[in-house]
């Protein structure tokens, strides 16, 4: 069974029993100074500013370490304004024998400086609960285009190369079908690797920082069961409208449906 639930996940996460939990992706405000605003009315969906964002996320990541099961993963996506903080801070929580992989989703959209390098990448940091055993489906990842298909001849051109630790993947079109209007949204074909390389049919997932809903989708068309939490009514109007194939319950804390 998957769930939405509209509430804070401070009040959520404790309620959660330890190692029931297959994988976590998480997209956390990032501390960008400013609100970020819905596209589809120009609301403010949610203020996205902290006097100390590593004291807002570190009880959130402990929370994370104890619901992981033992082969389970943690994904961490945040930019380049608190993504040192944050892998100082992961070490800490995890341990640094647990941290895995830095990868960095690669974009190339969106306005140009002329007095800086134009920052077109975001950093999703991978930590394993067990770095000697997690789930990492190789046959399960999708190939990618050879930059020089001549250099490797026509066969390997044709079955393509598995990624590296930078994903090149455009973000989500403005007027793409994939686009919910929810400010901060993520492609899914970024989400759908991590699904489908990182768990295994029947698993549980969980994302607390849910907006869009983004990982319940890949969850459910790869067969895997979810769990989304958000306090903001306009993320679970968001996810409500757009996982109504799948058909998840949708609570409020005291469990009714919302």
């Amino acid at each position: 069974m998957s769930y939405i639930i509209l509430a804070d996940n401070m009040d959520f996460l404790p309620t959660l029993a330890s190692q029931t939990i297959d994988l976590i992706y998480i997209d956390p405000p990032f501390n960008t100074g400013h609100a970020q605003h819905s596209a589809r009315d120009s609301s403010v969906s949610y203020d996205d500013s902290f006097d100390d964002f590593t004291l807002f996320i570190k009880p959130r990541l402990e929370h994370a370490k104890r619901v992981l099961k033992p082969a389970g993963s943690l994904f961490f996506h945040i930019d380049y304004r608190e993504a040192h903080y944050c892998k100082v801070l992961l070490d800490s929580v995890f341990g640094r024998p647990s941290f895995m992989n830095e990868i960095i989703w690669a974009y190339d959209y969106g306005g140009r400086p002329k007095n800086r390098w134009p920052c077109k990448h975001d950093t999703i940091f991978w930590y394993a609960a067990d770095p000697n055993n997690y789930t990492f489906n190789y046959d399960a990842i999708d190939r990618i285009p050879y930059m020089a298909p001549g250099l490797v001849g026509p066969e390997k051109a044709a079955k393509g190369k598995t990624p590296t630790d930078v994903w090149w993947h455009t973000i989500v079109p403005t007027q793409g079908k994939e686009r919910t209007g929810y400010p901060t949204q993520k492609p899914l074909g970024i989400i759908q690797r991590i699904v489908d390389v990182h768990t295994n049919a029947g698993d549980l997932v969980l994302d607390f920082f849910a907006g869009s809903g983004t990982l319940g989708v890949a969850a459910a068309k790869s067969k895997r069961d979810y769990v989304l939490v958000d306090n903001n009514p306009d993320a679970v109007k968001t996810m409500v409208e757009r996982l109504a194939f799948a058909s998840p319950a949708v609570l409020t804390m005291e469990g009714e449906e919302n």
